[in-house]
């Protein structure tokens, strides 16, 4: 599928016909920009070629040919869904031909924000509003066309709430109206974890608060402040990615907890739903019912049999990947017979008051035609329902017709204690782990060398869970020893080691710093030792100077202002002419 050349705001840069290696060459007038956006997209349905690329915004931002055909397959519902007006979903894709370095700095982003709010480095989000209407003047009969948003980051609230701006202005108006919106998002204020923005956009200000790493739940949503200076009024998003979980949740409430284990686990997962939207807002949630734990397995929101990853997901000869894949096409149920969870969710019903519920049946009773809404799994739940929660939620909740931002407040609060109360005993363990104080000793073992952690024993971990276990915080009962054994082997325990593991090092590598800034000895340390050694200290602190800078490590000004000082003294002590091979000028 080719693509159609589309003209963007600003013309590309550099020789004509040039191809760029990277996202945009670095005088590209893009930067506020690509904080947010990689580029936009509009999908058009061509007779001749199907779906197809008919511009991307800016129109120097470089997509490979498979990036291309996934966005054009992606950004269409399917033929089973039968979607007629306007929807809004979302689809994730892998980015293909190998890392690209984007060329505004994610360092302080990724440094501030929460870890499940982390730009993507090897994937692309793409957020879609496809329209569909009768319209006699198109040979099909059908006007139909997407406008897509490609970005790294997860704030699918408030890519939603700009879409539903910008896309209906831009399919009565065309390029134009989306060449102005470009260049507003061009002025728009980088993402600040911690941060109130306001992000105006075709007359309208949204207000948002990107979250940080240090908020507590509360604080997500942006104080009430400041809007008798701006006219208009501002929109104000209570979050830019939380979705409505009691609504996504709403036929499988009865099964929450089970499914929030097999999220724990990584375990391989299909959602069937009849739309992109309900099939794209299920995964998503599924994916962050684990917060404030990151989300470490692959997942497609929406995905087809035209995927490039479609055999890849759909091989018999290997087990199932670790992946939450959201689907349309009944075809699937065929395709992933293999699968051990396969979800069913159908139309949103009513029985009674009550949402409808899907049952827990066992896998042999999948049909590959006329499914029904339904759990399909042999996985028994290591944890007891919570019954007193589904009482709140659909009994009493919606008998007294509580607001669905109440019920999802309630729901989000017993995931996020239920993950907390499963991690809280790791986050003991492994602080036991880390080295005493007393031990980061600056000259005792050398100045490159701080203690070691400690190496995590599993056995250890279970048997303190007797005195410091889950049930000290959470009242559910059932077999947390058996969740934790398998938790050992999912990707979830090996991406949470690798980051608290890493955190550890780096406050390790501070520590060991100041205690070398501290010390008061070093003229003395530099009585009896050689040129060798006094210069390798040289060298040695230098390089722990870069690298606390580099990585931005919680060390204090005033310390790195001494390591810089004590590097200088050091040199001013050597003969000349090796302080001219330490300092060239």
């Amino acid at each position: 599928m080719d693509a159609l050349s589309g003209a963007g705001p600003r013309r590309a840069r550099g020789r004509p016909g040039a191809r760029s290696s990277g996202v945009r060459a670095p005088a590209a007038p893009w930067a506020r920009f690509s904080a947010w956006l990689e580029c936009v997209c509009v999908v058009t349905f061509d007779l001749e070629l199907g779906q197809a690329l008919e511009l991307v915004y800016p129109s120097d931002f470089r997509l490979t040919d498979k990036e291309k055909s996934s966005i054009c397959y992606l950004s269409f519902p399917d033929s089973h869904s039968g979607c007629l007006g306007d929807t809004q979903f979302s689809f994730r894709i892998r980015q293909c031909g190998g890392q690209r370095s984007p060329w505004h700095d994610d360092r302080h982003y990724d440094t501030g924000a929460p870890v499940s709010l982390q730009r993507e480095p090897a994937h692309y989000f793409g957020y879609v509003y496809f329209r569909q209407v009768k319209d006699s003047s198109v040979k099909r009969g059908y006007f139909q066309k997407s406008l897509v948003l490609v970005s790294r980051l997860p704030f699918v609230r408030l890519f939603q709430a700009l879409l539903s701006l910008i896309a209906p202005e831009y399919f009565d108006k065309l390029a134009p109206c989306l060449e102005a919106v470009c260049n507003e998002i061009d002025q728009w204020p980088a993402p600040m974890p911690g941060q109130t923005l306001n992000l105006p956009v075709m007359g309208v200000i949204l207000q948002v608060r990107i979250p940080s790493r240090v908020d507590k739940p509360e604080s997500s949503a942006p104080k009430q402040c400041g809007h008798e200076n701006l006219l208009p009024a501002p929109v104000v998003l209570s979050s830019v990615h939380e979705l409505d979980l009691f609504r996504c949740f709403q036929p499988v409430l009865a099964h929450v907890q089970t499914l929030w284990e097999l999220m724990l686990l990584g375990e391989p997962l299909v959602v069937l739903a009849p739309s992109p939207a309900m099939s794209s807002e299920m995964v998503l949630a599924l994916t962050r019912c684990l917060h404030p734990l990151k989300f470490c397995c692959d997942y497609r929101p929406y995905f087809t049999i035209h995927d490039s990853e479609f055999r890849e997901f759909t091989t018999r000869t290997q087990a199932p990947p670790n992946v939450v894949l959201g689907v349309t096409n009944p075809f699937f149920i065929k395709m992933l017979q293999h699968w051990p969870h396969i979800l069913r969710v159908g139309e949103p019903r009513m029985s009674g008051d009550l949402p409808k519920q899907v049952k827990l049946k066992k896998p042999s009773r999948l049909k590959t035609l006329d499914t029904k809404p339904g759990l399909y799994t042999a996985y028994t739940a290591h944890l007891h329902r919570d019954k007193a929660l589904l009482k709140r939620l659909l009994k009493q909740g919606l008998q007294k017709k509580r607001p669905s931002d109440m019920q999802t407040a309630l729901l989000r609060r017993h995931l996020l204690e239920l993950t907390q109360s499963f991690i809280i005993p790791l986050e003991h363990y492994m602080t036991s782990l880390m080295p005493l104080q007393k031990s980061i000793m600056p000259w005792k073992v050398g100045v490159e060398t701080p203690p070691q952690i400690r190496p995590f024993r599993q056995d250890d971990f279970l048997c303190s869970l007797e005195h410091a276990g889950p049930q000290l915080t959470c009242i559910l009962k059932g077999d947390w020893l058996g969740l934790y054994r398998r938790f050992f082997k999912s990707p979830h325990f090996d991406g949470w080691y690798r980051q608290r593991h890493k955190e550890m090092v780096q406050k390790l590598e501070a520590l060991h710093l100041e205690a070398i800034c501290e010390a008061q000895n070093i003229e003395a340390w530099m009585k009896d030792k050689s040129e060798v050694e006094i210069v390798d200290l040289v060298l040695k602190l230098r390089e722990k100077l870069v690298w606390a800078q580099g990585h931005q490590l919680p060390v204090k000004e005033a310390t790195l202002q001494r390591a810089q000082l004590y590097i200088e003294t050091i040199i001013g002590s050597l003969p000349k002419d090796l302080q001219a091979v330490l300092c060239p000028p």
